[in-house]
């Protein structure tokens, strides 16, 4: 068996892959381990990676000050769209953290078109997605003949929370018991206030937000105020996901901690990439990952595995994709392990990514069943998080078809869009009661996530090891791996 073992790491070496420590006990081969510098393309199985589809868009940014003709007071506003790439027309203030109040008042009302846009205080350092980090905004949204508004705020450490559910973001309730949001008349004029207090909410920090006669409250998760965040502007800025539509929306009568705005001429605010026509390939769901030549990770190597993923849609082919190595089928019956580097360097709201050990036919199949986002039959980890926490690095299982039998750690290491390397590893071992156990860890954490008796005796195989889109759509992240190292042959 070893002499086998011997012979089929020589052509592993051969094929470009190089096989590394395999694991022995009483010299009897337990295991092989795969690693992969990503050197050089692997040409791992795929499926819908660089994809063409949906095509790129025209992306056209034209928002800042207009002055008004006749001599009349101008405005603050115009053509804004949705994109990936930043764009903002903010005033300079102050820097100012969660320890300071903050104010700004005004009035909007919207235009032509379908706009969708964070109105508040930013920091012009920090944008590469949303929710955006060290953010307090109105979030509005032109649709049809109504603007909606949604109260919000986010970290330094890119974790969010919003208005509550008795406020005018979330609206009343239908006879249905579902929540509507209310609709403000699209081309009136409409005044507002937005208004941080440092000392409100028992001292966590509270937001207050009014348009028209309603008024709003979102009271800062006490771990969010303990990540800081800092502001420098205020101004009108893009919502960064993938290209949307885009609509015009004017402010008027604006004030900035308590002090007048003159719009009786350009008042010399900071814009950025705010008056531009350009084509972006960031449209959702495009996907556009596999084996690159770049080095985020900072693995050994030039090259590496990764790139823009969006969440997959099970219902349509075309929406689904996968990059990943062939394996001899595994089992839960047998240690599984993988370890490398990550680094995250885009992550956008309601977006996860998913590498681990799945299956070819089950994991990738066609389905209109929308009961569960993870695929049939994976094993692995997942980057995905509610907004209140911004991105995991958790253990994440569905065995077999059953979405009854599966399960993600409640609470594991986060991982932030900074761009920076961790080092990463993935420990699934079966227990002498039937059941069995994952451990993760990302840097110096660690969390476990147990694995029943009863979903281990699910059928389930994997013969495949790599990326995979989930199956309930969603946004995208950008995101790196390297120097991995994984299981693809239990004996």
């Amino acid at each position: 068996m070893v002499l086998r073992a011997k012979f089929e790491m020589l052509g592993d070496v051969l094929r470009g892959t190089v096989l590394s420590a395999s694991l022995f006990v009483t010299g009897v081969l337990l295991a092989a381990e795969r690693t992969e510098h990503f050197d050089r393309e692997p040409n791992w199985d795929n499926h819908n990676n660089r994809a063409t589809v949906p095509e790129a868009r025209e992306v056209r940014q034209d928002f800042g000050y207009q002055a008004a003709p006749g001599g009349a007071v101008g405005q603050v506003g115009g053509f804004i769209t949705p994109a990936a790439e930043p764009a903002y027309y903010g005033a300079k203030i102050a820097p100012t953290t969660f320890d300071e109040p903050l104010s700004a008042s005004g009035t909007f009302r919207g235009g032509d078109g379908a706009f969708h846009v964070l109105l508040g205080f930013f920091n012009s350092a920090t944008l590469n997605e949303w929710r955006t980090p060290n953010t307090i905004a109105l979030r509005l949204m032109g649709r049809g003949d109504v603007i909606y508004a949604y109260l919000e705020y986010c970290s330094s450490r890119w974790r969010a929370g919003g208005d509550s559910p008795k406020s005018f973001l979330m609206g009343r309730r239908s006879e249905s018991g579902r929540k509507e949001p209310t609709g403000f008349a699209i081309h009136a004029l409409h005044r507002w206030s937005l208004n941080y207090d440092p000392h409100g909410n028992a001292g966590s920090g509270a937001i207050t937000a009014t348009i028209d006669d309603q008024t709003s409250i979102c009271h800062l998760d006490p771990e969010h105020r303990q990540d800081g965040a800092r502001f420098d502007r205020f101004g009108l800025l893009t919502v960064m996901k993938s290209v949307d539509s885009g609509g015009e929306i004017w402010l008027g009568d604006i004030a900035i901690h308590g002090r007048a705005q003159d719009l009786s001429h350009d008042p010399g605010w900071d814009g950025f990439q705010n008056r531009r026509t350009y084509t972006s390939s960031i449209v959702r769901p495009r996907f556009d990952f596999g084996f690159s030549s770049t080095q985020y990770a900072r693995g050994e190597r030039s090259g590496e595995l990764g790139g823009l993923i969006f969440r997959g849609d099970c219902r349509e082919p075309n929406r689904m994709a996968h990059y990943a190595d062939r394996l001899e089928s595994l089992s839960l019956d047998k240690p599984i392990r993988a370890a490398g580097k990550v680094c995250l360097r885009r992550g956008v709201s309601d977006s996860g990514v998913l590498i681990g050990f799945f299956n070819s036919r089950e994991s990738t199949a066609s389905s209109p069943a929308q009961d569960s986002g993870l695929p049939r039959s994976f094993l692995g980890i997942s980057t995905d998080a509610p907004s209140r926490e911004g991105f995991y690095f958790g253990p994440t299982y569905r065995v077999g078809g059953d979405s009854r039998a599966e399960a993600t750690a409640s609470k594991p290491p986060h991982l932030y869009p900074d761009g920076s390397s961790r080092d990463w590893s993935f420990a699934y071992t079966p227990a002498s009661d039937g059941g069995g156990r994952i451990v993760v860890t990302l840097n110096r954490e660690r969390v476990e996530l147990p694995l029943p008796a009863a979903h281990r005796r699910q059928p389930v195989s994997f013969d495949r090891f790599g990326i995979l889109s989930t199956w309930i759509d969603g946004n995208s992240q950008t995101i790196f791996f390297d120097d991995l190292t994984y299981t693809f042959r239990q004996d």
